[in-house]
């Protein structure tokens, strides 16, 4: 059995891997996501990570496609509290932005949608720096109060509003953060590393990243000449182009070789092993795509071997 990961100072135990639900009710459809669901609960997953947002891209769609979905299966699997659900909030077309009054009817939408009485863990999708950390720490604690959400965290974040409102729910006794979402992988360590890891670390948050495998160039399908049937394939090409693109490949490629582990397996256990990161965030359209992620949970990269991938991705 896996040993499960505490998010931070929250109540909240997870698995090593946290499911993606972006892909819910956008390229995989009902069947296919429960499918996906199914075997990362056998699997010994618990994590899913999802918005209300999701999946408002895709034209006929208006956003909560995704959280529908994971409501739906979790309805029918009468597994509520065996699963941590993440989801967001400022992101949808009906509930843009921060404001107190948006992010308490996007939370009811979301209750609904989902199918439950409780979120385990919300997040500020994108921060909303026209409204003051006061209105929407305040706005987030009542919630906890009303026992709607468990724990609390942020997402796509500036250090300094970060810091800003950490403090204020220290002064003021309020709801704290306890999980930061970073754009995080071993092609993209500027946004993370630095100051947004600092004020992590110093305030205890663990941190759940996301494009852990820089929409899908980690998992090593994508190579010089061969052509990826994928909605996703433009933004991973894009990491071909790049000098260190390619010697991240390359020692992705001798590492797996010689552990006898696939590509996306080597990249998310680099993550996983970085200072303050509890659980990489990675979606499956389907259940073929699955194995390679949920054994990171049982692959813990050496001292040199993590160095290798810290020099190739430098």
């Amino acid at each position: 059995m896996t040993s499960l990961r505490k998010l931070g100072s929250s109540a909240l135990e997870v698995f090593p891997l946290a499911l993606g639900g972006n892909v819910f009710g956008w390229t995989a459809d009902e069947a296919q996501s429960f499918a996906v669901l199914d075997a990362y609960a056998e699997a010994g997953g618990n994590f899913i990570d999802t918005a209300d947002s999701y999946s408002a891209w895709v034209e006929g769609n208006q956003g909560g496609e995704s959280e529908t979905v994971i409501g739906n299966w979790l309805a029918v699997r009468g597994n509520r509290s065996d699963v941590v659900v993440a989801t967001k909030v400022g992101a949808h077309p009906q509930y843009k932005g921060l404001s107190a009054a948006t992010i308490k009817a996007a939370a009811d939408a979301s209750l609904r949608r989902l199918r439950t009485d409780y979120i385990d863990l919300y997040y500020t999708h994108f921060d909303d720096p026209s409204v003051p950390v006061e209105e929407i720490i305040t706005a987030l604690d009542e919630l906890v109060r009303a026992g709607k959400v468990r724990a609390i965290g942020a997402s796509n974040i500036t250090p300094e509003r970060l810091q800003e409102s950490l403090d204020f729910s220290d002064r003021a006794g309020l709801a704290r953060y306890t999980v930061l979402q970073p754009h995080y992988n071993l092609v993209s360590r500027d946004t993370y590393e630095g100051g947004l890891q600092a004020v992590a670390d110093r305030a205890g948050l663990a941190a759940v990243p996301y494009y852990a495998l820089a929409s899908g160039f980690l998992t090593g399908k994508y190579r010089p000449g061969t052509t990826v049937d994928s909605p996703r394939a433009g933004g991973a090409a894009a990491y071909l182009q790049s000098e260190r693109g390619v010697r991240v490949l390359a020692a992705l490629d001798e590492i797996a070789q010689e552990r006898g582990a696939a590509v996306p397996t080597v990249a998310l256990a680099w993550l996983a092993a970085q200072p303050t990161v509890a659980a990489p965030i990675a979606s499956a359209r389907t259940v073929e795509q699955l194995p390679a992620l949920v054994a990171v949970a049982d692959l813990k990269l050496a001292g040199e071997e993590l160095a290798k991938l810290d020099a190739a991705s430098a």
